[in-house]
């Protein structure tokens, strides 16, 4: 018989990548990463921002907003209820303002918990208001991406708003406002073919999925075996897709570093 004051041993998660096991407080405390090897599990917004932001500086904009069923899609509202249900969201994007060590950030964080993360007219207007409240403000924007594409429930208005993040990223490149995004595991689809790719720095995490299509179309269109890490966030930063990987221990001093570089220094003199 076991004592009865011993502790009984929290139960230990195979790593998918290293196969080590580790128990659940292990992971939690490098961030939800694995200890061994590093792997970056999924994580949700409200996760992130408790790791990112200023204690208590997060302001959330736009939650209000929740999809509709525009082309009436036979069981898409039961789809959209049992998707709140289990993300605790809305929709598939949170907004809102923040800090990072004092800097104002405007911050839009994913979820790929909501509907495998895809972009329907709210994530789209979430997204853009997001970008255009950058653009009037002056304030940097960075949004956390992990998606699996359009929403096609919405048929051709999840398809439109790809043009329309892109037009509101254009805006806020017009104004001279920094965008910075923070590609996630797994980006893909019509987020990765818009606003995705339209950061002046593109960060990524370890590990992350980062195209359009997945590598088993890619291999049966063009019919060739794909190289080793096709697709992989190493790959993209090889081919120049990517800026920098950033783990997420770092994650928040990269911000800092990168809103401090990005912001005009006034009073100085021009020329020599």
């Amino acid at each position: 018989m076991p004592d009865e004051n011993e502790k009984l041993e929290e139960p230990a998660e195979k790593c998918p990548v290293c196969g080590g096991g580790y128990t659940e407080e292990e992971i939690q405390a490098g961030l939800k990463t694995c200890p061994g090897c590093g792997h970056h599990y999924r994580m949700e917004p409200m996760e992130r921002i408790r790791y990112l932001t200023d204690p208590g500086s997060f302001v959330e904009f736009s939650e209000n907003l929740t999809s509709l069923n525009p082309i009436d899609l036979i069981g898409y509202e039961e789809k959209l209820s049992e998707a709140e249900t289990k993300a605790q969201m809305k929709d598939a994007v949170i907004t809102g303002m923040c800090a990072i060590e004092g800097r104002k950030l405007i911050l839009g964080l994913m979820s790929f918990t909501f509907m495998g993360g895809s972009m329907g007219s709210v994530v789209g207007e979430k997204v853009c208001r997001a970008l255009l409240r950058g653009a009037e403000t002056g304030i940097p924007v960075a949004i956390y991406t992990t998606s699996g594409g359009a929403r096609m429930q919405e048929g051709i208005f999840s398809l439109l708003q790809m043009a329309k993040t892109s037009s509101a990223a254009a805006e806020l490149d017009k104004a001279g406002v920094p965008f910075f995004i923070i590609l996630c595991d797994p980006t893909a689809g019509g987020v990765t073919a818009s606003f995705a790719m339209l950061g002046d720095v593109i960060l990524a995490e370890p590990g992350a999925f980062i195209g359009f299509a997945g590598p088993r179309v890619i291999e049966g269109t063009i019919r060739e075996s794909l190289p080793e890490g096709f697709q992989r966030a190493e790959f993209q930063l090889d081919k120049g897709f990517v800026d920098l990987i950033v783990p997420r221990r770092d994650q928040r001093q990269v911000l800092k570093t990168l809103i401090d570089l990005h912001t005009p220094v006034f009073g100085e003199k021009e020329g020599p």
